[in-house]
């Protein structure tokens, strides 16, 4: 039998690796980032954008100092484990309601930026917020955008160092006045300031105040961009949420290209072969992350529009329509309307929806009572003088109300059961305590060795507010 014989070639595989180095003596090698200078800017968008701010910003100082009944409206004590948020305690065990807060703020966040873009990281998002607020206190100290390059490039003297010395002050004082207010959310706020202006305070609370200090300060008047483009993950996911329905802040290049100066009494300029951009930069100057927004949509836009009122007055002085730059979808730029209700947005829409709803049915089902009874882990019983049969029981409860209640304990499921124990108890708002209770049972009357009972604790003055749980009585049968 004949077996053809077939050869495989055999290659030489070169094993070498190639190393690509950057040439000697680039002197970019490592540049480091360039600093971005943003020119102030009026318009609507603005003015919309500094509104927001100021009314959340304002929201954020105000309400840790408010009271509500007696106490601090919103106090989100970690060491003692509750959250007081106005008339409602959340405990560890109602950390569920959290999560469904935190389902509904993605969701929502999802919604909106599949309708509108970024428009969370340019109105509202607190880097955003704080980065503004750091580059007011640095234009009013040091001037325009062209003072501060000016400045910046003069050698040192004492003009330049005391307006840099005044803006970093600024910066820091409030950083810390923010600090010490966020800080006030976790912890009374009253005594936090009295407490750490006279070096009194804990030492978690001064090293709290001390580290968000420094994280904001650091962040919103150093990294600022960079924690747009680098840092934050969101710029990185969010094109997954975006489509060609999408508002975002967009340059309209077919009517804007070519881009060329020009005077503005020339109204032959488009045989000229020019478009509307009279190519300023100025859209380039206000952005906030440095970046030109008619190079296309990019990663880095934070959708604050303020290239949008650079370029609105500048059209307005030109004399040409505005709207140059503004929150438009691709599909309106190809001349196609654009679709407001489409399934993922519709879909988005649902689940929030669905989830908000689960979080108000949560919420309306809350028991402000909590009952946990665990077993005394000596014996499972034993026997009484008397020739009972007693099991011990350690009840835990909790008035998760922030009023004084008074509340009555019973047990059901067994008939002539002995209570041995308190069978009231006056709790504090906020208050939880461990009772000792013991049952007692002639085991005549048992007819097996376990035995299912409830514990029931309720309002005296509201019966209908209760919290029950199930357990066993073992009588030694």
């Amino acid at each position: 039998m004949m077996v053809d014989e077939q050869k495989i070639e055999v290659k030489n595989i070169p094993t070498g690796v190639k190393i690509h180095r950057p040439p000697e003596g680039n002197p970019n090698k490592y540049a480091s980032r360039d600093r971005i200078y943003v020119r102030a800017v009026k318009g609507l968008h603005q003015s919309l954008r500094r509104n927001i701010g100021f009314v959340f910003m304002a929201l954020f100082f105000v309400l840790p100092w408010i009271q509500f009944d007696g106490h601090q409206a919103i106090l989100l004590d970690i060491f003692e484990q509750k959250f007081n948020i106005f008339g409602l305690t959340l405990w560890p065990q109602d950390f569920t309601l959290l999560a469904w807060l935190f389902m509904i703020a993605a969701y929502a966040l999802f919604f909106v930026t599949t309708f509108y873009g970024r428009v969370w990281c340019g109105y509202m998002c607190p880097q955003t917020v704080w980065t503004f607020i750091f580059m007011w206190f640095e234009e009013k100290i040091q001037g325009t955008r062209n003072q501060r390059m000016k400045l910046d490039q003069e050698p040192m003297s004492f003009n330049k160092f005391w307006r840099k010395a005044l803006t970093h002050f600024c910066w820091l004082a409030f950083a810390l006045f923010t600090a010490l207010i966020f800080v006030g959310y976790f912890t009374p706020i009253g005594p936090l300031f009295v407490e750490f202006f006279t070096w009194q305070a804990g030492f978690w609370a001064t090293l709290s105040v001390l580290f968000f200090t420094l994280c904001t300060y650091g962040n919103a008047g150093w990294m600022r961009e960079i924690m747009c483009t680098h840092i934050c993950p969101y710029a990185r996911f969010q094109s997954a949420m975006f489509d060609k329905d999408t508002y975002t802040v967009t340059y309209d290049a077919a009517r804007g290209e070519n881009r060329g100066p020009r005077s503005k009494k020339d109204a032959n300029y488009k045989e000229k072969g020019l478009g509307d951009c009279i190519d300023c930069n100025l859209c380039v100057h206000v952005c906030p992350t440095g970046i030109d927004i008619r190079n296309g949509l990019q990663y880095e836009c934070i959708n604050c529009g303020a290239c949008i009122d650079a370029c609105d007055d500048t059209m307005e002085k030109m004399g040409y329509p505005k709207g140059l730059i503004s929150y438009t979808t691709e599909h309106t730029l190809q001349g196609r309307p654009a679709k407001v209700l489409r399934p993922k947005l519709v879909g988005y829409f649902l689940v929030l929806v669905v989830v908000c709803g689960a979080f108000m049915v949560n919420l309306a089902i809350r028991s402000p009572l909590e009952l946990d009874i665990i077993r005394d882990r000596g014996a499972l019983y034993r026997e009484t003088p008397e020739g009972l049969v007693e099991n011990t029981y350690t009840l835990g409860i909790i008035n998760k109300s922030q009023q004084p209640k008074t509340l009555v304990l019973t047990v059901t499921g067994i008939d002539n059961l002995q209570w041995l124990g308190p069978t009231e108890v006056e709790l504090a708002g906020g208050e939880s305590r461990n009772v000792v209770v013991s049952l007692a049972l002639d085991p005549y009357e048992a007819k097996r060795p376990v035995l299912d009972l409830t514990f029931s604790v309720h309002h005296k003055d509201a019966p209908e507010v209760r919290a029950e749980q199930g357990n066993k009585f073992f009588s030694g049968r």
